[in-house]
């Protein structure tokens, strides 16, 4: 019998898999088992999201944050729809909610430093930026940034220091620039 829980544990399988697509429909079957499991809403919608259908995805994040407001990663995920959608007060919300539930998310942090420079916000972006390198030392994404960003402001110092540290990392070949979705 298929239980709840393999249902999930298949759909996050085939979800990091890059099968998002063959993912939803054991998030769904599991739901209807266990309607009101936010960590179940919580995964349809990651899956739906790397679908690129977002409305549904919006859908399912907010239900999982109806059930339980405390669940971080939703408001991140639902965060990072909204910045790609261009709906940047709508992102900076869910990002400062997900930080109020969780700020030691580096993921989050790096985020919401993304918006903020994308807005021309440069000392927020990099108030952001090194919140997520003091929490995760070798983050490439954040230090890419932060590099950037230290540029923007002027601070060459900072950004050749940043630079070095990111030229000792080991090849990061799947990394997004400041302008894509960090997954």
């Amino acid at each position: 019998m298929e239980t709840t829980a393999y249902l999930n544990d298949s759909g996050i399988a085939l979800t990091e898999a890059r099968r998002p697509n063959d993912a939803i429909p054991l998030f769904r079957k599991a739901l209807i088992m266990e309607p009101e499991n936010p960590l179940l809403w919580l995964n349809l919608g990651i899956a739906q999201q790397r679908t690129g259908d977002y409305d549904e995805a919006i859908n399912s994040f907010s239900r999982a944050v109806f059930i339980d407001d405390d669940l971080a990663e939703a408001w991140g995920s639902m965060g990072l729809i909204y910045y790609e959608t261009e709906q940047f007060e709508l992102s900076e919300e869910c990002y400062h909610s997900a930080l109020m539930l969780d700020d030691n998310a580096p993921k989050t942090w790096n985020n919401l430093g993304v918006l903020y420079f994308v807005e021309g916000s440069f000392e927020e972006a990099r108030h952001c930026f090194e919140e997520a390198v003091s929490i995760a030392p070798l983050y490439h994404e954040a230090l890419y940034n932060l590099r950037d960003t230290c540029r923007e402001l002027k601070d060459y110092r900072a950004a050749a220091e940043f630079e070095r540290v990111l030229s000792g990392l080991p090849d990061n070949h799947g990394h997004k620039n400041r302008y894509g979705a960090v997954e």
